[in-house]
């Protein structure tokens, strides 16, 4: 959008991301580099990027005059090819990194403040050679997306990366994504993975890889570390447990969850703890459970069903929304419902009505902490008598992922997906409540 036709001449044909000092009636001075208009706002507002990286805007009715200073010549960005594999020598066992976008392959333009996924894997290891010191890295970089953009698709497309990495001899996988949708992912990769040679290691970055305060180094050195020296084989997410450096918190895929927009230590895991640390500084792995999946022998099963649901209850929801997804074809719905998992009484037929025609209706909770228990008010046993499946103490997002899984992988029985939805297959489900004690500890941010 245009500045208004006041500021145009105010600037007298001085071009966007000119440097440019301006002195105002007040007798205050500002520099910085002139950004373009938002789609939204006063026209009469210039908009300035100072030198201390704060965006500022200045009303026309403020500004005395305006003296450019110098042109600003934006950075050529390479875009990198994708699909290519590149390997080098390294002191541990083979690792490999598969590149998907985020944060973590970002850099900001330090202009407009705008971060862009313009780092390739190759660059990462050029910034950090003392992943070296780890492992025999491989590089693949297999798709370049902004983590709002993961689908069930690319779910499938990781995991079928990830099983042919260890079928050529990979120790551990490393994952590179984006933090917002990472723990669907994370769990995906569980279930696609049941059974495999190493772990499979998500991680991501809150702030991009070439800031200062980049916490991407420490979850990557973190990330190499597990895949190549730890004795789980599981699909982890390894992440900052804290705001400060030092300590890395590696949260089971299927119980891991993003907590905060911005935060280093924006994960969490739910109903349990995270099943180890990594001590960065010390460049040591500490178990918190003997309780894990080792080693073995490689089993992948890596289809997802992209007809599946999740959905939030709400007061007043209408029927309607669940008519819509059945008239649809949608093969499951996932309702994050209130409390002990429960839904407004208007709501039963037609969650009755799916279960009669095959489609799994799964009943999770919108608390996040603690487990669904249909059981204790009337409205959960109603649910119950019309055939829904509670999801234990899975957060709704595994329990989504779960099902999607569930449904590609069997003939979508109603009786065999309940079965299956019922069962622990990646220590999604626990057989009783945890302690109140994983909700808060001592190291983890109370939000």
């Amino acid at each position: 959008m245009a500045y208004s036709e006041r500021i145009k001449a105010l600037l007298g044909g001085t071009s966007e991301f000119s440097r440019v000092r301006i002195r105002l009636k007040d007798g205050s001075v500002l520099e910085g580099l002139i950004l373009p208009r938002p789609e939204v706002g006063d026209p009469d507002v210039l908009l300035v990027k100072l030198e201390n990286g704060y965006n500022a805007g200045v009303h026309i009715e403020r500004i005395q005059s305006i003296e450019v200073l110098g042109k600003y010549e934006p950075p050529k960005v390479e875009v990198p090819s994708y699909g290519t594999v590149v390997s080098t020598k390294g002191a541990g066992g083979r690792v490999r990194f598969v590149a998907t976008g985020g944060t973590i392959m970002s850099r900001v333009d330090y202009v407009t403040g705008a971060v862009y996924p313009s780092f390739s894997l190759e660059d990462l290891y050029l910034m950090y050679p003392e992943l070296r010191e780890l492992a025999s890295i491989e590089m693949v970089n297999l798709m370049s997306i902004f983590s709002e953009d993961m689908t069930p698709t690319r779910w499938s497309a990781i995991a079928d990366e990830a099983c042919k990495a260890f079928n050529e001899g990979a120790v551990g996988v490393v994952v590179l994504h984006g933090t917002d949708t990472m723990h669907y992912t994370a769990a995906a990769l569980a279930f696609a993975l049941r059974s495999a040679p190493g772990p499979v290691v998500l991680v991501g970055a809150q702030r991009s890889s070439d800031r200062p305060s980049s916490d991407s180094f420490e979850n990557l050195y973190a990330a190499t570390l597990v895949a190549s020296q730890a004795s789980f084989a599981e699909s982890v997410v390894a992440m900052h447990e804290n705001t400060s450096d030092g300590v890395i918190a590696v949260h089971r895929g299927v119980r891991v969850r993003k907590m905060h927009t911005s935060r280093r230590d924006a994960f969490i895991s739910i109903n349990h703890e995270p099943i180890a640390r990594v001590l960065t500084k010390e460049g040591k792995l500490i178990m918190n459970t003997n309780d894990y999946k080792g080693r073995g022998r490689l089993e992948c099963s890596t289809r997802f069903d992209d007809k599946v649901a999740l959905i939030k209850y709400y007061p007043g929801m209408s029927s309607e929304v669940l008519d819509y997804l059945v008239d649809k074809g949608y093969h499951g719905i996932v309702i994050e419902g209130t409390g002990f998992g429960h839904v407004g009484e208007w709501l039963l037929k037609p969650i009755a009505r799916a279960i009669e025609l095959g489609i799994p209706i799964v009943i999770s909770s919108q608390t996040i902490f603690g487990r669904v228990n249909l059981n204790v008010y009337r409205r959960g046993v109603e649910l119950l008598r019309a055939g829904v499946i509670p999801s234990e103490d899975m957060h709704p997002e595994t329990a989504f992922v779960k099902l999607s899984w569930v449904l590609a992988n069997t003939s979508r029985d109603i009786n065999e997906v309940r079965r299956l939805m019922l069962t622990p297959l990646a220590y999604e489900i626990n057989q009783r409540t945890r302690p109140i004690d994983y909700i808060v500890k001592p190291s983890t941010p109370k939000y």
